[in-house]
């Protein structure tokens, strides 16, 4: 009983992550792509 409550919250707890990661990984490759692209024109 007490393993299946510890498993849901464990799932739980990885979407939350997951979402929460998300925004911040997009921004990063946002980022990281115009620092990228700007430095490829030689600004």
């Amino acid at each position: 009983m007490f393993r299946a409550v510890a498993d849901v919250l464990r799932q739980i707890g990885g979407a939350v992550a997951t979402v929460v990661t998300l925004p911040f990984r997009a921004l990063a490759r946002l980022f990281g792509g115009a620092s990228s692209t700007a430095r490829g024109r030689g600004v």
